[in-house]
């Protein structure tokens, strides 16, 4: 594990075979979670956050349905605001709580995930995190990681946005 990373105790050969199950199923578990969403749901948009420490590192997770490091963050329900799917999404995955407005930086089309899928982009620099989340049955690990040294596997999406955001790198219409 990565400096500043966090993993559980039951055991990484338990976290191996979880993987690749994960690996094995995740094509067809993208497409049922896309195929409800489609019928539940017109347009589904999703929330993620570039979350930065004191020290300039950024807080990232990984999922156990999903390879592969992100930013935190999911899907806004019905009824909900951005913001207000954001706060729950990072104490879910983060323990993070705000406590400063994050800053929306895009809106993004995600196209990989389906035609009608978008996403919103923050910035958060002011937050507390009480004490690092115990990996669950949706987040099996995460840590902050500084930029220049951000754990195998992370996403192209992932580094792409903090390239946006840290670097100045032009934002693009796609995830």
């Amino acid at each position: 594990m990565a400096p500043g990373g966090h993993k559980g105790g039951d055991g990484m050969r338990a976290v191996r075979r979880l993987d690749r199950a994960r690996r094995r199923l995740e094509p067809l578990i993208r497409r049922l979670m896309h195929g409800y969403w489609r019928l539940a749901r017109g347009l589904t948009l999703g929330v993620r956050a570039v979350v930065l420490d004191a020290e300039g590192r950024v807080f990232l997770v990984q999922h156990s349905y999903v390879a592969g490091w992100h930013l935190p963050g999911g899907g806004v329900e019905v009824g909900e605001t951005v913001d207000a799917a954001l706060a729950r999404e990072l104490r879910e995955e983060g323990n993070i709580e705000c406590t400063s407005p994050p800053l929306l930086h895009a809106i993004y089309f995600n196209r990989r995930a389906s035609r009608r899928d978008h996403v919103a982009l923050f910035v958060v620099r002011g937050f507390r995190q009480p004490s690092p989340p115990p990996p669950n049955r949706e987040i099996t690990a995460s840590g902050f990681f500084a930029p220049d040294a951000l754990p195998p596997g992370t996403t192209a999406g992932t580094r792409a946005r903090i390239a946006e955001v840290l670097d100045g790198v032009p934002t693009r219409a796609d995830w």
